[in-house]
């Protein structure tokens, strides 16, 4: 399966109806827009880190993490290239370096009317660079937490599902999952939350279910427990890790665990950008590298 580069690409109405009925039609159009009721979700290449831009209509977006420190350039950079200049929402999943390291710059740069961020702090230069950021800009910090709303597009809902706990050993635990959805289609942020976290939502029942999942810690043995993956049950899921990662992310486990549940895998190390767009009914996917990612 080939991804294609374009630099424009024009449709008539005729092929444009039939290309809507398939399920998955790659291609990468620097000029093309996204059509003005889509739902767009950018899941950007930032290596070993985690950046997720959301982009909802009427020009409504929302940054989820923003990568590491050194990225900062390349992020305020990428969203210009997409036309944002105001952003609803920025989350911060949890407070590792690799999912905060730019958020900070972010904030200070882009107009941001909320700030999300779990209950926990970190001794951190990157996170008290996040604190000084939203003191700055004369906001407040919005707890992300199981229940909590954020407020997007009137057609979009969007849910924090975890953390369920106000404490936890691992920090990863503490990380927002957010679920993203709009008309029948439905996607799952997960950070870097483990299995813990994985647990508690499947013993909260709440509908897990959704088209694509975004896999938990890059990959990594200690996320996407079997249980949680057939209460996803996902059609599609992205991978965000960096290429030759000393953690060796992702496993070959949650590898061979989504090609059991005949899970669809596009890795950004492999694909660069993912660029996956809803229009309420299906889904289509775009990268930036035109390469076989299977």
């Amino acid at each position: 399966m080939k991804l294609f580069r374009c630099k424009e690409f024009w449709l008539s109405g005729g092929i444009l109806r039939t290309l809507l009925g398939i399920s998955l039609f790659f291609s990468f159009c620097t000029v093309q827009a996204a059509p003005k009721e889509s739902l767009r979700i950018h899941f950007i290449n930032v290596g070993q880190a985690d950046c997720i831009l959301i982009q909802a209509p009427q020009g409504k977006n929302m940054l989820v993490d923003a990568g590491n420190n050194e990225d900062a350039p390349f992020i305020t950079d990428y969203l210009a290239k997409q036309g944002v200049t105001k952003l609803r929402a920025v989350v911060g999943t949890h407070p590792h370096e690799d999912h905060i390291g730019s958020l900070g710059n972010i904030i200070r740069q882009f107009s941001v009317e909320k700030v999300y961020l779990p209950k926990v702090t970190a001794n951190t230069k990157t996170f008290e660079n996040v604190l000084l950021a939203v003191k700055a800009k004369k906001l407040k910090i919005n707890t992300a937490r199981a229940g909590v709303e954020v407020p997007l597009h009137p057609a979009v809902k969007a849910q924090f599902l975890a953390p369920n706990q106000d404490k936890y050993e691992e920090l990863n635990n503490y990380s927002a999952v957010l679920k993203i959805t709009y008309g029948k289609n439905s996607f799952l942020l997960t950070g870097d939350a483990e299995d813990v976290s994985e647990k508690e939502m499947l013993q909260k029942q709440y509908k897990l279910k959704a088209d694509l999942l975004k896999v938990g810690h890059h990959g990594s043995l200690s996320s996407t427990t079997e249980t949680f993956l057939a209460a996803v049950a996902p059609q599609y899921a992205v991978i965000s890790v960096g290429r030759g990662n000393k953690y060796k992310h992702p496993s070959r486990k949650t590898l061979s665990l989504l090609k059991k549940y005949h899970v669809k895998v596009f890795r950004t190390d492999k694909a660069g950008t993912i660029i996956v767009t809803s229009n309420g009914k299906s889904l289509t996917f775009a990268s930036d590298k035109s390469k076989d990612i299977r």
